[in-house]
């Protein structure tokens, strides 16, 4: 797509519009909002409870608690943080790297402010978009406890998020999802002064349309660092660590991707056809992912196993989610074969030799399924392979497309999502042990977080 490179007033129809203000005369569409307002709920619904059970049943039970604390807590965290000063630094008007601080407090924002979506004069109210957002917020960084679970203090991983939150997430989602909304691209020369206001890596053309780079790939790394600098869990490779509820873990896989339609079909930010699309794109790469994981589980171990089966959905919704509205439903289906084999892999055979102990695959299914949907996302977009194509609202048309030129848009996005998210992961890493200490007592690690952090316990006997 050289016309991304070459100029800023093309600008790709991405999953998250920056908001800008509609004209007085314009109203919102009641449709577009009440499926918004529902996405967003469902996106909640993904966190607490799908995230916590299904994370939750893959640890012993005696962490079980910790986890859906960690996740319940977590998101609320954010959710504050968000309204405080979140919105404000990812979605106004700043520099490519982070945006302002006018709307702090959410200052400014009433029932009446629109925010702007992917069609020229097609608006949402700013307060669901506020919401909408927050949950993505909510959810990226307790993603991240999976890599290290079992073995980190309460406290050390709030003030870790609260870190992260602030370094990573937000400028992350700044550079990626940050514009100036379609309306500002009339002629040539009013986008050109809009796409230089753009994020960093949507000006350099990078698509991500509900959280590869953003979500995933940056959780991912960010659990990859933490388990490599907390090390492993006590008993590693020598005694069982086997999930004390599969069953748990398959009801948090289902309402994981039940959730995922609010997740991915929400980010195209209204009701209409290309959110159909998306729907169907969501569903057929989560199917086949599952399918292409329990069978590879199959041949090489000998049974499929139900976790097996859930850690592949998940896959397969991680890596259509920056390709969602830009695929077509075969391009999904094979980016979805594809992610549950390599993610398969990833956290089997690559974690095996490399000896780290991400305890709940955090990096295998989110880090290495993000980064697959990432790049994939240049191939699946493509109309000669049934793809969307990428939207000139300068033209107002789909423009000309080139895989190749798409192809080094998103490894900008990937490498540059995993450079920051990985020093910002590790400074923080750092000094939080440096102040506080990230790994709770050998004592208190083999008697369980539920009762040594928490005092109370999931189950009773």
């Amino acid at each position: 797509m050289k016309y991304l490179l070459k100029s800023s007033i093309f600008v790709a129809l991405l999953g998250f519009a920056g908001f800008a203000f509609a004209d007085a005369a314009m109203t919102v569409n009641k449709g577009d909002t009440a499926w918004m307002i529902v996405a967003t709920v469902l996106v909640i619904l993904m966190v607490i409870p799908g995230l916590a059970l299904f994370y939750g049943g893959m640890v012993r039970a005696k962490n079980m608690l910790s986890i859906l604390m960690q996740v319940f807590v977590i998101f609320s965290l954010m959710a504050v943080l968000w309204a405080l000063y979140g919105y404000s630094v990812a979605f106004t008007e700043g520099s490519p790297f982070l945006g302002g601080f006018s709307k702090l407090f959410l200052s400014g924002i009433t029932p009446d402010s629109m925010a702007a979506t992917f069609s020229k004069g097609v608006y949402i109210p700013e307060y669901i978009y506020v919401a909408f957002q927050l949950t993505f917020a909510g959810i990226t960084p307790a993603l991240i406890i999976g890599a290290f679970a079992e073995r980190v203090k309460f406290s050390a991983i709030l003030l870790f998020m609260l870190i992260w939150f602030t370094f990573a997430y937000l400028p992350i989602a700044h550079m990626v999802w940050y514009w100036a909304g379609p309306d500002a691209y009339t002629n040539a020369d009013t986008g050109a002064a809009a796409g230089a206001t753009a994020g960093f890596l949507f000006q350099k053309g990078a698509l991500d349309f509900a959280g590869g780079t953003v979500v995933h790939i940056n959780a991912g790394i960010a659990g990859l660092i933490g388990c490599l600098i907390v090390g492993k869990r006590i008993g590693y490779k020598k005694e069982s660590l086997a999930p004390h509820s599969v069953t748990m873990t398959m009801i948090g896989a289902s309402l994981l991707w039940v959730g995922w339609f609010g997740f991915n079909v929400g980010s195209n930010l209204e009701a209409n056809g290309l959110a159909a699309l998306v729907f169907v794109n969501t569903l057929l790469a989560s199917a086949a992912a599952t399918l292409a994981w329990t069978a590879a589980e199959w041949i090489i171990r000998g049974k499929p196993s139900m976790l097996g089966g859930a850690s592949g959905a998940i896959a397969g919704l991680v890596a259509i989610t920056p390709a969602c509205g830009w695929a077509g439903p075969m391009g999904s289906i094979v980016l979805g074969l594809v992610a549950g084999v390599a993610c398969f892999i990833a956290v089997t055979s690559l974690k095996s030799l490399l000896g780290y102990d991400d305890s709940l695959d955090a990096f295998g299914v989110h880090g290495i399924g993000g980064i697959i949907g990432a790049l994939g996302t240049a191939v699946v977009a493509d109309p000669a392979l049934g793809g969307t194509g990428v939207y000139d609202y300068v033209a107002n048309a789909v423009g000309e497309y080139s895989m190749s030129t798409q192809l080094i848009s998103q490894a900008w996005g990937v490498g540059t999502c995993i450079v920051w998210s990985a020093i910002v992961s590790f400074v923080a890493f750092k000094l939080i042990d440096v102040v506080i200490g990230l790994r709770v007592s050998e004592e208190a690690e083999r008697e369980g977080l539920d009762i040594s952090e928490h005092g109370e316990t999931a189950y009773h006997s």
